[in-house]
């Protein structure tokens, strides 16, 4: 399971840990069951305080997305799939590229036809 952390981004890091672990069971890099690696050994991969790393799995646990398997470890909880979680997943990144483009002082119709010339652009990439 990939996890990365944007330090320009102004949500806390136990949140961009807890909506990496949601994107990852909603694309199904993470799947049911699989378990999610130590707080001890994230916090050292993500260069956080081990702290950040617990708060992060116990929302997520709050959240009904892993369990606690005592002495075992943290495992992703089965039927996160849904598409109530896929909506939720594009709704944080729609909120995110929305607030981007206006602190760079784009319209949204800019924004969306820039997203729409870049999926074109790469789609005739693909083709070729």
């Amino acid at each position: 399971m990939l996890i990365s952390l944007d330090p320009q981004d102004s949500r806390p890091i136990y949140v961009q840990i807890v909506d990496e672990v949601r994107r990852a069971l909603v694309l199904g890099t993470l799947g049911p069951d699989d378990p999610l690696p130590s707080v001890r050994d994230l916090a050292v991969k993500l260069r956080v305080n081990p702290n950040t790393v617990s708060q992060a799995y116990r929302e997520l646990e709050r959240q009904g997305m892993v369990y606690v398997r005592r002495g075992q470890g943290t495992y992703a909880t089965a039927g996160q799939t849904d598409g109530v979680e896929r909506r939720a997943l594009a709704d944080g990144v729609a909120q995110r590229a929305l607030h981007d483009a206006r602190r760079n002082g784009l319209a949204v119709d800019e924004l969306i036809d820039a997203i729409r010339k870049y999926d074109n652009q790469r789609q005739n990439e693909e083709s070729l």
